[in-house]
């Protein structure tokens, strides 16, 4: 037990002889430890940035439905009631709707706002997108052609006053056609049969700015001709994959076929890349700060020569000398890590302020997501930080170990 408390006792004082010589030394050991908390800022910044964004995604897609997939046919391609059929034929198909989809403007207020309009089974809309819900009114039936269930953004302008109602009828400007370059637009009315409650930011879909009808408006009304895909409901994600699988090898390039689930899949491989990218760079960061620190350290041992060999011959032991040296290397990453830390989390937190736009065409939507923070990030930076210390220190103090005390007493 002696044995235990006089080396923890040694420890407590070398901790404290370290504390005293960085303090003599305070610009070197600024530099040393500004050179070793880049390593753990830009692991903490980039990792929480990137998991915060990947944790978003994935949250959007399972939103959607993890069970559900979208089936669109290629431009040369018409999806008709044979392929409708065959899609309800497969096993473990729960249920399989068609759409039209189209985009249009609706006056709101002094703006037009740019939305979508999809037609086709309402209710089953409803119950396959999970966080959809309805504020007031009620979804259209499906003979209920003229009747609509509109977003929360078309009923409501910015500062959340009603501009559409219930009963209220909604001018819609709806893309027809192309002619000769140039994109033709009609004007139809639909009459608000329900609002949807404010969803929130989206990525893939925008419940918000979104206007749904029944199927069977979509040609009596948008005047379209030909589905633009349909959705189908598996009756467990775990059937998603033979599904896609079956259609695409009967299908080939005729259709295209999305899977949420296998999107939520590729974010998270993307997200396990980048992290791994990032971590491997900060390798190089890592590097610099050894040598930072190995240097420093090196100049510390030659300044303390004398002071070293007085210690051996006073009864410091090769191991003690070690510990001293690599004590002060270790404080060093251990202030490193702390403010490298701090300065991370200060980063992810800007960086994640400001959002992230994504332009397609003449559409961009803008992502915002909060940092994500994990234990193993911080673990993972604090430890990578700390074996800085230790491999900077290890030379330094192998050096300081080998000092022979009566060369030592002699130096000047």
């Amino acid at each position: 037990m002696s044995g235990i408390l006089s080396f923890f006792s040694f420890l407590w004082i070398s901790f404290k002889m370290a504390i005293r010589t960085l303090g003599q030394r305070k610009i070197r050991s600024v530099l040393t430890i500004l050179g070793i908390l880049i390593g753990p800022a830009v692991i903490i910044t980039i990792g929480a940035v990137v998991g915060g964004y990947s944790q978003y995604i994935i949250n959007q897609v399972s939103s959607l439905g993890q069970n559900n997939i979208m089936i669109t046919p290629s431009s040369d391609y018409t999806l008709t009631n044979d392929d409708l059929n065959f899609f309800r034929s497969q096993p473990n198909v729960d249920r399989a709707e068609p759409y039209y989809l189209t985009q249009a403007i609706v006056k709101r207020g002094d703006k037009d706002l740019q939305v979508y309009v999809y037609c086709t089974d309402v209710e089953f809309i409803l119950q396959s997108i999970g966080g959809i819900k309805i504020e007031s009114g009620e979804a259209p039936s499906s003979s209920d052609i003229l009747g609509a269930l509109i977003g929360y953004k078309i009923a409501y302008d910015d500062n959340n006053n009603l501009v559409y109602g219930i009963g209220d009828v909604v001018p819609v400007k709806y893309y027809a056609s192309i002619k000769n370059g140039i994109p033709q637009y009609k004007t139809t009315n639909v009459i608000v049969r329900g609002i949807t409650a404010e969803y929130g930011g989206a990525l893939f879909f925008s419940p918000d700015q979104t206007i749904f009808t029944p199927l069977d408006a979509g040609q009596k009304i948008f005047g379209m001709k030909e589905w633009s895909g349909v959705i189908v409901r598996m009756t467990d994600p775990a059937y998603v994959k033979e599904f896609v699988n079956t259609v695409r090898n009967t299908y080939g390039d005729k259709v295209s076929v999305i899977s949420f689930s296998a999107i939520a899949d590729v974010v998270s491989s993307i997200t396990a890349a980048v992290s791994y990218v990032n971590y491997v760079a900060s390798l190089s960061a890592v590097a610099v700060a050894v040598a930072g620190t190995t240097a420093t350290m090196v100049t510390s041992v030659i300044e303390r020569t004398r002071e070293i060999g007085v210690m051996k011959a006073i009864g410091y032991t090769n191991g003690k000398v070690i510990i001293m040296i690599l004590s002060e290397s270790l404080l060093m990453s251990f202030a490193a890590a702390a403010s490298g830390s701090a300065l991370g989390v200060l980063g992810a937190l800007y960086l994640g302020r400001s959002g992230m736009m994504i332009k397609a065409g003449t559409t961009s939507i803008t992502l915002s997501a909060h940092p994500l923070f994990t234990a193993s990030l911080f673990i993972s930076a604090v430890s990578l930080t700390v074996m800085v210390g230790i491999i900077g220190g290890l030379l330094p103090a192998y050096m300081a170990a080998k000092i022979p005390p009566a060369v030592a007493l002699r130096y000047e």
